[in-house]
């Protein structure tokens, strides 16, 4: 029995998906020949990286031998993103990229290449979501808007606009130098502290503790800690050079309580709590090392700490106060005492000796040195100190013994 073959896509419109980072999907509609339809969503990165890959299976039909054999649509990799600010014309958009690619010769446009790249996928059916509060922004594109001008339909996808609020000085060829006051568009914003921006007609990654929002000084990313913790296993070991960081070796497991948008994540190892770059944790139990991978843009390094970066005119100034981590100490170790009562004589976060006027005392402390009994009152004492109502109840008791003797 022949295999089905992608006979017809259909751009719908794009998706703006805030997990794993904030990102973009297009819509895509697959019409099968066996006459199923299914939605799919793919990154432009994704696409991009497709046709490349379908022009090194096919070099002749690329063009890369002769031009004048090239068959295969081209697909633009600058600025694959429209702005509000900019458009930029573009000799295909991603509709007209599809609907000449399915109609290839037979050759390409049936290839395992192009029928696996177009397979529904488990996330195109159940898309990642973990954030009930924000939830992800999907713009539709009308059909009739799709057959008539093709031109429109790659556009428009409205970006962030981020001020810079300090000089930064790119490092390596995959990042852009920008200045102070510049305004730049995010792409992509990496869990890992690392955005990929665009100003103007650069485009490359830059720390996000370099850039602050024009509306206010709170992103709503950065969430409240969760105190009951997210397992995380170390992939590259790093030695603290600050005193609210953490030092950690290769493979060790730690909970995650505060994962914080400059990608320095607040980590939790036993009754100790610390700073440590999110770039080198993975999540506990999954087999996730190409995930981590991806988490690494191009290998680069931890980004700095935004604690780090000074600008009198920045509004991050105006933002509510960071955590100490004496105070992640005590809300780690409140929550596991709330949750657990029974471990509250043994918790795992025993905050320091004589912090805030608690003792530190351990159990086998408590059994070597047991408290004195205090002496019992006297009965004139008791007598006296005592509620009129206890008093009464007391002469009673003792007029009903003198009648029995």
């Amino acid at each position: 029995m022949e295999e089905s073959f992608v006979r017809h896509v259909e751009l719908l419109g794009f998706e703006k998906r805030f997990f794993p980072s904030q990102h973009f999907v297009y819509m895509l509609m697959v019409k099968w020949s066996d006459q199923s339809e299914k939605l799919i969503y793919r990154s432009y990165p994704e696409i991009h990286t497709f046709h490349k890959s379908l022009k090194e299976m096919f070099p002749i039909e690329s063009g890369q031998i002769e031009k004048k054999d090239r068959i295969i649509p081209s697909l633009p990799a600058p600025r694959w993103v429209d702005s509000q600010k900019s458009r930029e014309n573009r000799r295909n958009t991603l509709a007209e990229y599809c609907h000449l690619l399915v109609n290839l010769p037979p050759h390409i446009s049936r290839c395992k290449l192009l029928s696996s790249f177009f397979q529904v996928r488990p996330e195109d059916e159940n898309p990642p979501a973990p954030n009930t509060l924000k939830r992800n922004e999907t713009f539709v594109v009308s059909r009739e808007l799709a057959r008539g001008v093709a031109s429109e339909i790659s556009g428009p996808i409205i970006l962030d606009t981020y001020r810079v609020i300090a000089d930064f000085e790119k490092t390596s060829k995959h990042e852009i130098s920008l200045y102070t006051d510049d305004l730049v568009e995010i792409v992509e914003k990496n869990p890992n502290g690392w955005w990929f921006c665009q100003c103007e007609t650069k485009r490359g990654w830059v720390p996000a503790s370099y850039l602050e929002p024009l509306d206010g000084p709170e992103e709503a990313e950065d969430t409240e800690p969760d105190y009951e913790g997210e397992l995380h296993v170390t992939v590259q070991a790093y030695k603290a050079e600050n005193e609210d960081e953490m030092t950690l070796e290769l493979g060790q497991t730690v909970e995650v309580i505060h994962k914080l948008l400059d990608g320095w994540w607040v980590v939790r190892k036993g009754d100790e709590t610390g700073h440590f770059p999110s770039m080198f944790l993975q999540k506990a139990g999954k087999r996730e090392r190409q995930e981590a991978g991806r988490t690494n843009p191009r290998g680069q390094k931890p980004p700095p700490r935004r604690s780090t970066i000074r600008n009198a005119k920045s509004i991050h100034s105006k933002a509510r106060q960071r955590l100490s981590q004496d105070a992640y100490r005590r809300n780690s170790r409140r929550y596991l005492q709330q949750k657990n009562p029974q471990r509250s004589t043994e918790s795992p976060l025993r905050e320091k000796k004589n912090q805030d006027n608690v003792p530190d005392c351990s159990v086998g402390e408590l059994s070597k040195e047991a408290p004195v009994v205090p002496p019992r009152p006297n009965p004139e004492l008791i007598l006296q100190r005592c509620t009129d109502n206890t008093r009464n109840r007391v002469s009673l008791h003792k007029a009903r013994s003198n009648t029995t003797c």
